[in-house]
């Protein structure tokens, strides 16, 4: 019998261009093993490009655009790394916006790699245990975030991991959380 944890949940994935590849990927598919509904949001519609070690990886459909997503419809945010990806999302009004709910309304958040950037803009950081990719360290300490280089990190419903090697102990921390809900 497949695992229904999350049966009822419905998940926003926020990316864009330039995601890397596994961190979107891998959380997706255990999201849906565990029985939730995920939808891939962007800034751009049609599909959006991962990137995947040194190069361009493959292409995502993207589920609804975020000029048409409502963030209160979401039980839980995923935010996928990749250099790119948060960088240009730190850029989007909307996409802080987005986030920002989460925060706000202490749902449950998984960040890996660079992806808590994004929660730096959305004021969701200040006084929580975090990891990341190292070379988001000081900018997380900078915003208020007690940082430790660790596999994963979980603080009150936000789930944080540094990489894609970090993978199995983040989704597995991240359904855990997801299936506890608000925090």
């Amino acid at each position: 019998m497949p695992d229904q944890t999350l049966a009822g949940r419905k998940v926003a994935v926020l990316a864009t261009d330039g995601f890397e590849q596994s961190e979107l990927e891998t959380p997706v598919e255990a999201l849906k093993a565990a029985g939730a509904s995920v939808e891939v949001v962007s800034p751009k519609a049609g599909q959006i490009k991962g990137w995947k070690s040194h190069g361009w990886g493959s292409a995502v459909p993207v589920d609804r655009e975020l000029a048409s997503a409502d963030a209160a419809a979401y039980d839980a945010l995923v935010l996928p790394g990749g250099v790119m990806n948060p960088d240009a999302l730190r850029l989007e009004p909307k996409a802080i916006a987005f986030i920002r709910h989460f925060v706000t309304q202490k749902k449950p958040i998984a960040a890996i790699c660079h992806g808590p950037w994004t929660l730096i803009n959305a004021g969701g950081v200040e006084s929580k245990h975090m990891t990341s990719w190292p070379s988001l360290e000081l900018d997380l300490r900078n915003a208020g975030a007690h940082w430790t280089d660790r596999e994963v990190v979980v603080d009150q419903g936000l789930v944080t991991s540094r990489k894609p090697d970090d993978l199995p102990a983040f989704c597995a921390k991240m359904i855990e959380e997801f299936a506890e809900g608000r925090h």
